[in-house]
């Protein structure tokens, strides 16, 4: 136990090579020096940078607390150099994510996803950084809710002491502004009210409670973004594509039981033009560039022991057979998505469609319907 740990994993699309497939390898080198430089400078204590599809993604590590201006900064900063490279090699979208001319104070609501915890590093502490692309942040909600409160995933709510009571969820609705706490087992039906609604309920935080012997219950377990891209640009400019902090073992879900859920592609939203559902298909880092119908969505996982902030790692979690057969069942659907065309429900449902390029298609019609 010593200093409070800060983890913050921040993500933009500054261009995608080729259209929305993947990340061009000269933006991670630039995002690589721009990261070694603020090491140097004592800014960070380690970083990693990755990417998954079409998104840059920075892993950092400091002692400077969640929403820390100069934190923050960097990340915009190194965006902004990346995308100068991405408009050299006309990359698609290029700085497609930096939504505002300037940086003011803190990257949330600019455009970039966020997710930072700031913790007690204990004894040994696995921590797994979850990256998605061409989908929302609701896509989080299944997998989230099954590793922190579903026994039959994870078999330490029934015979783990220290987390049988549950976990506490905090819960925003994207669409009014507002957020709810609540508690499983107890809530846990209330609970599923909300976030079976993937595209309103977001799951942003889930804290233990304060009978965990092994956790400080005022220190998240698992942090997901929840920047909704279309409330910034107030028009569609891509799909949100967020990423995930989950803390494993020890008063956690053991690092099996964090994974588990994702061993079923459920369907979320998103994939072409941010307008179908589609299998989220689980994704080794050399897997995780989208072609197919530019998808299907995917999810890469990447597992580090944070020692006295050092990022020991990555191990690439989903480079593993034993996904294989989540990851053919996930083609199959896509295959089954495919074949509706553009028929719901693979195309999203009118009210999601509002921000997509639909309504202009919509309104050259207007003038065309009678009244009956």
């Amino acid at each position: 136990m010593g200093d409070k740990i800060t983890v913050s994993l921040i993500k933009a699309d500054v261009g995608g090579w080729p259209g929305h497939s993947r990340v061009h390898p000269d933006l991670i080198k630039k995002a690589q020096e721009c990261m070694e430089k603020a090491k140097r400078d004592g800014k960070l204590i380690d970083y990693h940078v990755t990417a998954v599809g079409d998104d840059l993604q920075l892993i950092m590590t400091h002692k400077k607390g969640v929403d820390n201006e100069e934190i923050h900064k960097l990340a915009w900063d190194t965006f902004v150099e990346a995308t100068k490279i991405a408009k050299e090699l006309k990359l698609y979208g290029a700085g497609q994510d930096l939504l505002k001319d300037a940086f003011s104070g803190n990257v949330r609501g600019l455009g970039p996803g966020v997710a930072e915890m700031e913790i007690t590093e204990r004894k040994g502490e696995p921590i797994i950084t979850f990256h998605m692309d061409k989908t929302e942040p609701g896509a989080f909600n299944l997998p989230i809710y099954r590793m922190f409160a579903d026994p039959f995933n994870t078999a330490g709510l029934v015979i783990d002491p220290s987390m049988h009571d549950g976990f506490i969820f905090e819960v925003l609705d994207i669409k009014e502004h507002k957020k709810v706490i609540m508690k499983t087992p107890e809530e846990m039906y209330d609970l599923l009210a909300l976030i079976g609604a993937k595209s309103r309920y977001v799951i942003k935080r889930v804290y233990p409670k304060p009978s965990n012997p092994k956790l400080k219950a005022d220190e998240p377990v698992a942090v997901i973004s929840s920047e909704k891209l279309y409330q910034i640009a107030g028009k569609y400019v891509g799909k949100d594509d967020p990423v995930a902090i989950v803390r494993a073992q020890s008063g956690a879900p053991a690092l099996g039981e964090v994974l588990e859920p994702f061993a079923f592609p459920h369907l979320v939203s998103g994939w072409m033009r941010g307008s179908h559902n589609g299998p989220l298909m689980p994704v080794s880092v050399k897997q995780a560039h989208c072609t197919r119908f530019d998808g299907p969505p995917r999810v890469m996982a990447l597992g580090f022991q944070l020692a006295n902030g050092k990022l020991v790692g990555p191990v690439d979690l989903f480079d593993d057979p034993a996904f294989d057969e989540t990851r053919r069942t996930a083609a199959q659907i896509a295959d089954y998505m495919r074949r509706h065309g553009p028929f719901e429900p693979h195309r999203l449902p009118l009210e999601e469609m509002e921000y997509t390029t639909l309504p202009n298609v919509l309104k050259k019609l207007q003038g065309r319907f009678q009244k009956l």
